[in-house]
């Protein structure tokens, strides 16, 4: 049994979180918050990019005009008993076969159910619950949405996968579609939270692109919930090259409007020298904690030990969980009173 949050007490039903990205920075946080979950203390939601389209997603999306499944596919597992054979399944990925190779079981699970039912939202709604997940999952739009990234060079990339491969520095992100409509299901969880979370995981490419859905950012805003962002541990190549923790919270100001960020969450433990040498080879270090910058934008920073064992750097689920469990716990005890 995990213990609840400190200052947690008898609240009328369970802390409400709400937590926004993509990728494996997001399934890395749900797994945590997973665990309270099991005993009735918090009810996720999670909202998901859908501009993937490289890999599997890509082509999937490509040849049956789906939105991508892949992110929604790894949060799916991450909210499902690690046990369970069906989250296995879901996660086995073909190696060989013509059309089948490099396609995950899950998404293509996801694309006949979008098929058989008309809806994508839906068909993750039954999926969840053929995974029997503790919480809800969806996608911020309904819509079929590219990715568009103006460089500072004032040049063009267009699509996830290209831009997150550009060496170049990115200015602005848009979609390519223009005004998209945000899923009613998704405000209506933003309405509602106690705490909502943005990160880990990609700033450009898992985090942003929701922001860019016409209504989120605004929700966010308007938002009486705690709003908390988990920073990256580490440069990620070539997206966020040289970016400090302020330049990832200026970022998300740029694209979502000020006030979508109230805290941010920094790692506080050092990493091992057998890391640094790991991570430098590829010429990728640590995110700069340059606190007092984040402090001048009016921003509480929260420090706390935040990495996992292991040679590679990754954020620790029970702790970065345990952060968002006492943010939301803080958050609601603050609402009661007023």
């Amino acid at each position: 049994m995990i213990a609840p949050p400190p200052g947690y007490r008898d609240f009328a039903g369970p802390l409400r979180v709400v937590s926004i990205g993509g990728g494996t920075g997001l399934s890395t946080l749900l797994a945590g918050l997973k665990e309270y979950a099991r005993q009735g203390l918090v009810d996720i939601c999670a909202i998901v990019t859908v501009t993937d389209d490289g890999g599997s997603s890509g082509r999937l999306r490509r040849d049956f005009d789906i939105l991508p499944p892949g992110d929604i596919r790894n949060c799916m597992v991450a909210l499902s008993e690690h046990e369970a054979l069906l989250s296995q399944l879901f996660q086995y990925r073909f190696d060989s076969g013509r059309g089948l190779k490099g396609h995950s079981f899950g998404n293509l699970f996801l694309t006949a159910l979008t098929h058989v039912t008309g809806d994508f939202p839906r068909a993750v709604r039954v999926s969840s619950e053929v995974l029997a997940i503790y919480g809800r999952i969806y996608p911020s739009t309904n819509q079929n949405v590219g990715l568009r990234a103006v460089m500072q060079d004032g040049s063009i990339v267009e699509g996830e996968t290209k831009i997150s491969r550009s060496r170049k520095r990115i200015q602005r992100l848009e979609l390519t579609q223009g005004r998209v409509k945000p899923l009613r299901d998704a405000l209506d969880a933003i309405a509602g939270a106690d705490l909502i979370t943005m990160g880990p995981g990609s700033l450009y490419t898992s985090v942003i692109p929701n922001l860019l859905v016409h209504g989120i950012g605004n929700s966010i805003r308007k938002s009486k919930a705690a709003k908390a962002y988990f920073t990256n541990l580490m440069w990620q190549p070539w997206e966020t090259m040289s970016y400090s923790a302020a330049d990832h919270v200026e970022a998300i100001h740029q694209h979502g409007g000020k006030g979508t960020i109230e805290r941010v969450i920094l790692n506080t433990t050092p990493l091992a020298a057998a890391q640094r040498r790991l991570y430098a080879a590829g010429k990728v270090y640590p995110v700069e904690l340059d606190t007092p910058r984040i402090a001048e934008m009016g921003l509480e920073v929260v420090g706390r030990p935040l990495l996992a064992k292991g040679s590679k750097v990754r954020h620790d689920p029970a702790a970065i969980a345990r952060i968002a469990m006492e943010l939301a716990a803080e958050s609601r005890a603050r609402r009661s009173k007023s």
